[in-house]
């Protein structure tokens, strides 16, 4: 009884090691919403583990520890809006379109990606100290703000975007819209009333977005 009962225990570990993509990948999934409901300090390896049906040791096999996993949690969720933001096609559209069009991209993006949202807002409070120890730090920035420097400089050739404005400008005007709407939706929504993430509401909102940063962006 006693070995068959440590066979089935141990196979499913078994099929881990043998598939190590597959598991990092469960690791990080299940690790990425336990980080985001409680936080760094709330959150167990033991409770991540017992989740992905392996071990706290597998665990450390993969990111060496509780901080090493929280790590890789952030760099994976800044990686994907990285990644679609790089695989943006606006070069054929003309430069507010463009804006227009990549402002939309973080509004969709922010709002199907809410744990996203928590774990910025839990690294803020941590005063972004993990984040600063990532080996991927260069790479956090460059996608986005290349994006939108080809757009601003193709736009100021063309003279319809204003000259007193850089890339991280216009990150950070886009970025504030979308996380407020995000982070701030049960607050706002107990003060005034309003769901910020309403469904009748949301094209309206989208909208407001890319009208927000075509006005502000547009040469006069």
């Amino acid at each position: 009884m006693r070995s068959r009962l440590s066979t089935r225990e141990t196979a499913p570990a078994a099929d881990r090691v043998r598939d190590p993509q597959r598991t990092r990948a469960e690791i990080l999934e299940v690790a990425t919403s336990e980080f985001a409901a409680n936080g760094y300090a709330g959150a167990r390896v033991d409770e991540i583990a017992a989740k992905t049906r392996t071990t706290k040791r597998m665990i450390y096999y993969y990111f060496e520890s509780k901080q090493g996993l929280y790590l890789a949690v952030l760099e994976q969720a800044y990686s994907v809006i990285r990644s679609l933001e790089s695989g943006l096609d606006v070069e054929h559209l003309d430069p507010l379109a463009a804006l227009r069009e990549l402002a939309e991209l973080t509004f969709d993006h922010h709002e199907s990606h809410p744990d996203f949202i928590r774990l910025v807002s839990i690294e803020n409070i941590h005063g972004a100290k993990h984040l600063a120890q990532s080996a991927m730090l260069p790479g956090l920035s460059a996608p986005v703000l290349d994006v939108i420097g080809r757009i601003l400089e193709r736009g100021r050739a063309e003279g319809v975007l204003r000259e007193d404005v850089d890339a991280l400008d216009v990150h950070m005007l886009i970025s504030a819209y979308c996380v407020f709407r995000i982070a701030n939706r049960h607050t706002f929504s107990t003060i005034f009333g309003r769901d910020l993430l309403d469904p009748g509401r949301r094209e309206h909102y989208r909208a407001m977005l890319g009208d927000l940063v075509v006005e502000h962006l547009a040469k006069r």
